[in-house]
């Protein structure tokens, strides 16, 4: 175990994650962001569920307004962190995406009991780091060097937030203003820690066979993700029986950015068969777990 790992084992976040919650439901759904994402990745594309659902959003140890402790961002700390929060709101659907939906099959097999259905959006399937270098150093993903490089990966991360933030809502024209506005909402530590721990190194297909047979699963990716591929996402279909996997045709590592309704219906089909999809309309005001985010630059 190295000295920061030992040192990170004793640093605590000092409050709870920063969390989102509305709506007047019996079924509860929570919604986990991907590395960079937010809250407001999903907040505003919700407002067709809040009849329904009681709905949670939460923003992920180190990104958004949660606390950003200098801390490993491991599997079990991330699942720790989001069982803190979530536990009252058992028996619940989660709902993750990329690296969200990676935390979400290690939260359903931690917490089997508390969880009735997950589901899986664009979720990266490497196994190991050594497969996850080797996709991304092969040139299908532009800059894939970069994300595999741990010096330049930080010296990036801090150079985006300090120099280019303001102008990402400019550049990264394929998501909504509000979602690349908050791309650099966390630390260079949250960001590669959780790329390398969550991402690169941590296996999901293990714990996807131990998952219990009653806990649904619905895996829903674009046929044309880049940084998630879906062929090896497909083998993961074989792995999991009670696994139903939807393949976007035309849609990238972004589903529920492209088609929100269509997601959502899906999402409706598993956690209740019986429930409605009604014509949009404003969402009433949430209630915020106000959390003092972490301005510290790490």
């Amino acid at each position: 175990m190295s000295w920061l790992d030992r040192w990170a084992k004793q640093t605590g976040t000092g409050a709870g994650l920063y969390t989102e919650t509305w709506g007047s439901g019996e079924e509860v759904l929570v919604f986990v962001p991907g590395l960079g994402g937010t809250t407001r990745y999903w907040a505003s594309r919700l407002d067709s569920l809040h009849d329904d659902y009681r709905i949670v959003l939460v923003d992920l140890l180190g990104f958004g307004r949660s606390p950003k402790p200098w801390t490993r961002y491991s599997v079990e700390r991330h699942v720790q962190e989001l069982h803190t929060v979530l536990k009252p709101f058992a028996p619940l659907s989660l709902v993750g995406h990329s690296l969200g939906a990676l935390l979400t099959v290690a939260y359903a097999a931690r917490h089997p009991t508390d969880v009735k259905n997950i589901v899986l959006i664009s979720m990266p399937n490497f196994g190991c780091q050594r497969a996850a270098y080797h996709y991304m150093r092969s040139g299908s993903v532009r800059g894939g060097f970069l994300f595999t490089n741990l010096g330049v990966a930080m010296l990036a991360c801090i150079l985006t937030r300090r120099v280019f933030g303001r102008l990402l809502p400019y550049l990264v024209r394929s998501v909504p203003r509000e979602v690349a506005e908050d791309l650099v909402k966390h630390t260079w530590r949250s960001s590669t820690s959780s790329l390398w721990e969550v991402v690169y190194r941590y296996d999901a297909a293990a714990d996807l066979k131990r998952l219990p047979g009653d806990i649904g699963v619905l895996g829903l990716h674009g046929e044309q993700d880049l940084m998630a591929p879906v062929d090896a996402v497909k083998q993961l279909a074989v792995v999991c029986p009670q696994w139903r996997l939807r393949v976007l045709p035309g849609v990238d590592h972004h589903p529920f950015l492209r088609d929100p309704d269509g997601c959502l219906t899906q999402i409706a089909t598993l956690v209740a068969p019986k429930a409605r999809i009604p014509a949009s309309r404003p969402i009433p005001r949430p209630t915020i777990s106000a959390i003092a985010e972490n301005e510290k630059e790490q």
